[in-house]
């Protein structure tokens, strides 16, 4: 210590530092670890008590995990489901119309606006129809269900769709239904 700070402590009526007299005091690990050392059976105690916590902490964090999945699914259906009831409302009208109805054309045309309808709610929502007729046979997106001859289209091309088929951004929600063309039979020329 210097002359001039040993003077201030010995002149003041102030309680020593801490750091001078006084003992740490710590509850650092090493410190618990030296006093458990002398009582083995605390420190089991111990650590049987944390890992009890730890194991019911984590039962919580999975079951609050658990729980927030099934509330976003949850949401998520109901979102399908409000933009998918006024497609089925307008359904429904068609079909009391259709009972009444003399003039089939005017069922038609209903049918047809409800269906233009829904293909919109079905866009805003991220579904796409997969492209069928006339573009090349994709396995990871049709399903060939019959291979027919074709005069006009080479092999390898969809002739006609049976079920359509529908993406949601990347992933295929269901492949389509396809009739896949073999070529011209044997003998026959494509045009040009």
């Amino acid at each position: 210590m210097s002359e001039d700070t040993s003077k201030t402590n010995k002149g003041s009526d102030a309680p020593p530092a801490a750091n001078d007299t006084a003992e740490p005091k710590s509850d650092s690990p090493e410190t618990k670890a030296e006093e458990n050392k002398a009582d083995p059976a605390a420190e089991m105690a111990r650590l049987r008590d944390q890992l009890l916590r730890t194991a019911a902490d984590f039962d919580n964090f999975r079951k609050r995990a658990r729980r927030e999945q099934e509330d976003a699914q949850k949401r998520g259906q109901q979102q399908v489901l409000k933009d998918l009831l006024p497609v089925f409302d307008n359904l429904e009208r068609a079909a009391q119309h259709a009972d009444t109805a003399g003039d089939a054309k005017a069922v038609a045309d209903g049918v047809r606006i409800v269906l233009k309808q829904f293909e919109t709610t079905l866009e805003r929502m991220g579904i796409k129809r997969v492209p069928t007729v006339g573009v090349a046979f994709d396995p990871a997106l049709h399903e060939a269900i019959q291979h027919v001859e074709s005069p006009d289209q080479p092999a390898g091309v969809v002739l006609h769709e049976v079920q359509a088929g529908y993406t949601i951004g990347e992933m295929l929600l269901r492949a389509a239904m396809v009739v896949v063309s073999k070529g011209p039979a044997k003998g026959e020329v494509l045009p040009s």
